[in-house]
């Protein structure tokens, strides 16, 4: 496949610390596009170990002129959700719960927290996202603190390298709706990725 050097009209960010890019074909890319019927609004994604409490990854959900799924350093990835480095594209309502039921197990739970933003910042934010990757291991929190300092409104956070510290202050802006997410299966999150595979494709 031929090296693209622009996506969405701006330049592609290089791999940072040795992160491998992860780029779906273009055209795989376009077609996933899901617009939801909602306001703009950014989502945080805290996993949490369910014995200590500590954060043990972060993720963002941008709902602009399209609904993605910034997830740096992740490993949820399915072959229906094409991917351009670590921006998932096509986060239909069933494909955000497949996101939350795949790090949601017997060990970790997931704090979701949820704000209403300016049009005008939510695309910021997937702009921002989609050069910002692919973002090294042990990443994650850092990398979304620092692209969340950036919007207008946030420049409150502080960038941080653990999850719950960005939770915390993310839960303090004006307005951010938070609630948990359990589940009590096993820590074989792979039987989740299955399901997905076999769920129906035509509903959102």
């Amino acid at each position: 496949m031929q090296r693209r050097d622009f996506i969405f009209g701006m330049p592609l960010a290089l791999a940072a610390c040795g992160a491998q890019p992860t780029e779906s074909p273009p055209d795989q890319i376009a077609s996933a596009a899901y617009h939801f019927d909602g306001p703009p609004s950014l989502t945080l994604f805290t996993v949490r170990n369910t014995g200590s409490g500590n954060g043990a990854h972060t993720g963002l959900m941008i709902n602009a002129s399209q609904r993605v799924m910034w997830d740096p350093a992740g490993s949820f990835a399915h072959p229906s959700i094409p991917e351009h480095n670590d921006v998932l594209f096509g986060i239909t309502p069933r494909v955000e719960q497949f996101y939350i039921s795949y790090h949601s197990r017997i060990s970790y739970y997931t704090v979701i927290q949820t704000i209403e933003v300016p049009a005008g910042v939510a695309e910021r934010a997937l702009q921002l996202a989609l050069v910002s990757g692919p973002v090294s291991k042990a990443h994650c929190t850092q990398a979304t603190s620092n692209l969340l300092k950036q919007l207008p409104g946030f420049g409150s956070l502080r960038t941080t390298w653990f999850p719950d510290n960005l939770e915390r202050e993310f839960g303090e802006l004006p307005g951010v709706t938070t609630r948990e997410y359990r589940e009590t299966d096993s820590d074989d999150n792979s039987q989740v990725l299955a399901g997905l595979a076999a769920a129906p494709t035509g509903t959102p």
